[in-house]
């Protein structure tokens, strides 16, 4: 790791008028990814901003009839909150699907949105990685892919967003507003929050330079049966080759949004559309898939894992 300074920010738009001003800063919530990543100088800032004690760490119901989540507001008090519990079930299932509870309990829910990929070409400074050092190449095309993109990849990185929780985000289709250093505010649709890859696999987000996540915002409940399913390797502290989140209606009508295959997370219309027709849906989700011989096998996971959920819908 090595040596950075460190300021305690008073507010947001201080947090992020710092970072703008010293593009190599960085803001510190949890620390649970930027800190290992800092071990092994895959990142490398001279500059933290702790944005802890903002009064980000609250959830409150909006007028509208969702619910608010600070950006500092922790996995576990996320999953745990009785009213996210009742009415966005898919979110709770989502974060105890993901990492430890020892980790959940540090992890923030703006962190959680910004976490890097696990690509291990990413984590090997030794590799070529696009993300990492742009126009160096990616080593993990030709390379060990069974973790990786089969869909909204590009020729210059095939590598996945990890996260559970912004899948369900994006199946409830929720809102992350955030400041910016002059002190505007906006909010982004999840489903415009991550990027796809194209040919700046380095810029993984629509935020701005020094823009800071405030809060994710719920819409009123969708009502239905709410769902996530997580296949990985091993059955636990282990990334998704393939989730499911989903928003099931008594006939057989919903959403589902996908993990484990894209740069984001990965949600089409047309399957909403077709559901509960499970291989049209599957079918609509993977259209134009374009994965190596070692991760093929996903397009098929895909519409088990969805069929899976399906069958617990009914039950």
């Amino acid at each position: 790791m090595r040596a950075f300074t460190y300021q305690r920010a008073s507010s947001a738009a201080e947090a992020a008028k710092v970072v703008y001003n010293n593009r190599e800063a960085k803001f510190l919530a949890g620390g649970t990814n930027l800190i290992d990543l800092m071990k092994i100088e895959v990142e490398t800032p001279t500059h933290l901003v702790d944005v802890n004690g903002l009064g980000l760490d609250e959830i409150a119901p909006t007028e509208e009839g969702g619910l608010r989540i600070g950006a500092l507001v922790t996995n576990t008090a996320c999953a745990a909150d009785e009213r996210v519990r009742r009415d966005y079930g898919v979110l709770t299932r989502a974060i105890v699907a993901g990492a430890s509870g020892q980790l959940r309990n540090k992890a923030t829910t703006g962190g959680n949105l910004l976490q890097r990929t696990r690509c291990p070409y990413f984590y090997d400074t030794n590799q070529a990685c696009n993300k990492r050092k742009p126009g160096s190449g990616c080593a993990a095309i030709g390379g060990a892919s069974r973790q990786l993109g089969i869909i909204g990849v590009s020729d210059k990185c095939i590598a996945t967003y990890p996260g559970d929780m912004a899948v369900a985000l994006r199946v409830l289709d929720a809102v992350v507003e955030t400041v910016k250093p002059d002190g505007t505010t906006r909010a982004i649709p999840i489903a415009e929050f991550h990027r796809l890859w194209g040919d700046t696999p380095e810029i993984e987000t629509a935020l701005e330079p020094g823009e800071f996540i405030t809060a994710v915002v719920l819409p009123e409940p969708l009502g239905g049966k709410h769902l996530y399913h997580k296949v990985r390797d091993r059955r636990s502290y282990a990334f998704a080759l393939v989730s499911v989140a989903a928003v099931v209606q008594p006939d057989g009508t919903g959403r589902v949004a996908i993990g484990g295959i894209a740069p984001k997370p990965w949600r089409v219309e047309s399957a909403d559309a077709a559901l509960p027709d499970v291989a049209a849906a599957a079918r609509a989700l993977t259209a134009g898939a374009s994965p190596t011989e070692e991760n093929k096998f996903k397009i098929a996971l895909v519409e088990r894992t969805l069929a899976g959920v399906m069958a617990e819908a009914r039950s």
